[in-house]
């Protein structure tokens, strides 16, 4: 439940704090005194979009801030999910900046706004008069009579079953398009495969053949170099290893006298040993590189049929001809097994159907079931609220698969005996739609576990004996729950556990608490007007019980 609200710089409200009671919590105020602008600014809170033009003073920020209670509401699992800890008096805060820019946080730690919504949704249900368009929606009329019948097991069953249904259709679909355009690329692709297959395609091929090319091209005048090599290393007398080795013995005979010359004779036998790899290696390649025509030729043609399909194909290197390749073959593959998979996909297709379906029948059994417990609950109060010719029925109509289940849902009325019911939507006024709200939130409260619910001038149209039938449902309702009701009733005012009134003096909005006697003004105030007469202060004793 909401333990404290406190708003600043938000419209009309420079800052205010309010803390209402456990059960039912009373707003009432003249016309314009800003009773919508506080709604406003907890709608903010619970994660309505933000607007620049809500702040009153352009210098510094609006600030909206709420503290629940959420003991025993079994929303650990939301905190843990959100990576937030959890904390029985929990704090929402949003922020607007005079940029425009919104921030939003639980507990001093920021979230999504998705987030924020989404908790706040769990935490308060706000009633407008607005909202009793909401009997138009079909997922709201789904969703209230399966709360009757208990059906959030079942519906998440189904909701899974169809989804798999949804996304095996849409598998289907692909799959049956991505055939229809294989079929027409067919002769290409084959084309395309064959040729790059044909070509014998290896990573790294390129590269190596323009290296060898590189070698062959120029075979005379590397044959020459090292020639060169080899006649300066080894050639007799006046090669170098055969100086070296003259020096080594010279060396050899000077030791004794000299013993440095070991050192220089060792180290000129290590250059020595890689003079002599160098020229065995110079060797091997004398021996090898050779001006070959035949394999000049052999690979200057390899080379220029890579260099053509990259040009053809607009490909770097090879190695994108080998995607390339791959990706048409897997293409092909998929041609040639697509019947396969779009017969497997049709099978599962067909099974998600029939389970998705088996789960429909049990949704509308339940809810047949439920349908007379709901309707005859929604008739009752109407009675109560002086509407006793009225009849309420759940029609359910066959429909295909959908979201909620294989129903369409109805709900039909009529106010008037005799007259044959029709959907509620197209005949009910005002007042009467109200009424049936009440009806289907005293219904629906306990069963949706709400904290708090915030009725806005829900008793519409109504006044007399049906505005205190009225008042007492609300009332029933505060003791189970937490009900903020905004009204301009006397007799619903009359009903609270606490009182508030919202003023506006100097383009300010304030909320004030009221004590016992400072009640018994508003509602002597509410029953005559602005001239407050002792037959009205008598009446608001009254009703106030005092």
């Amino acid at each position: 439940m909401l333990r404290r609200l406190t708003v600043e710089n938000y419209a009309l409200i420079d800052s205010l704090a309010l803390e209402p009671d456990p059960h039912l919590n009373i707003i009432t105020g003249e016309t314009g005194a800003g009773k919508s602008i506080l709604l406003g600014a907890l709608g903010l809170l619970l994660g309505a979009r933000s607007d620049v033009s809500v702040i009153k003073d352009a210098s510094r920020n609006c600030v909206v801030e709420g503290t629940f209670d959420l003991t025993g509401r079994g929303l650990e699992a939301f905190f843990e999910e959100n990576d937030l800890d959890y904390a029985p008096l929990t704090t929402l805060t949003r922020v607007v900046t005079p940029a425009g820019k919104s921030r939003s946080f639980v507990n001093d730690v920021p979230v999504q706004l998705t987030a924020l919504r989404e908790l706040g949704a769990r935490l308060i249900d706000i009633h407008s008069q607005h909202q009793n368009l909401i009997l138009s929606s079909e997922e709201f009329r789904i969703s209230a009579l399966d709360t009757v019948a208990g059906n959030s097991e079942l519906q998440a069953q189904y909701a899974a079953q169809y989804k798999l249904f949804t996304e095996l259709s849409r598998r289907l679909s692909a799959l049956r398009e991505e055939a229809e355009e294989g079929r027409r690329n067919e002769e290409w692709l084959r084309f395309q495969t064959e040729e790059l297959t044909a070509a014998g395609l290896q990573a790294g091929e390129q590269a190596e053949i323009e290296e060898e090319l590189a070698v062959l091209e120029n075979a005379d005048r590397i044959g020459e170099a090292l020639t060169g090599l080899r006649n300066a290393l080894d050639t007799d007398e006046t090669g170098v290893l055969s100086q070296l080795k003259t020096a080594e013995t010279a060396l050899a005979h000077i030791q004794a006298h000299y013993p440095a010359a070991e050192e220089y004779a060792a180290r000129i036998r290590s250059v020595m040993e890689e003079l002599k790899d160098i020229d065995s290696s110079a060797a091997a390649d004398s021996e090898r590189i050779d001006a070959d025509p035949a394999r000049l030729a052999k690979l200057s043609g390899r080379l220029d049929t890579l260099l053509s399909l990259q040009q053809k194909h607009r490909a770097a290197n090879e190695a994108e001809l080998i995607a390339l390749r791959d990706r048409c073959a897997a293409q092909l593959a998929a041609i040639d097994h697509g019947s396969e998979e779009i017969a497997r996909t049709e099978a599962a297709l067909q099974q998600a159907q029939e389970k998705a379906a088996k789960l429909a029948d049990k949704l509308r059994k339940a809810r047949a079931k439920a349908a007379p417990v709901f309707s005859e609950s929604v008739r009752s109060t109407l009675a109560r609220l002086g509407m006793p010719d009225t009849l309420f029925e759940i029609a359910l109509i066959p429909a295909a698969l959908g979201r909620s289940g294989a129903d369409t849902v109805q709900y039909l009325f009529t106010a008037n005996r005799g007259a044959q019911p029709r959907p509620i939507e197209k005949i009910a006024s005002g007042g009467e739609l109200s009424r049936v709200m009440l009806a289907l939130k005293a219904l629906l409260a306990n069963r949706m576990q709400l904290p708090t619910v915030i009725f806005d001038e829900i008793d519409t149209g109504v006044s007399g004996r049906i505005a205190d039938a009225m008042g007492d449902i609300i009332a029933q309702l505060s003791a189970t729950m937490q009900v903020i009701d905004i009204t301009h009733l006397p007799q619903v005012a009359s009903k609270g556990s606490a009182h508030f009134v919202v003023s506006k003096s100097d383009g300010r909005t304030s909320v004030a608490r009221l004590s016992d006697q400072e009640r018994i003004g508003e509602i002597a105030k509410m029953l005559s007007g602005s001239t407050v007469t002792d037959a009205a202060l008598r009446q608001a004793r009254i009703l106030l019980g005092i």
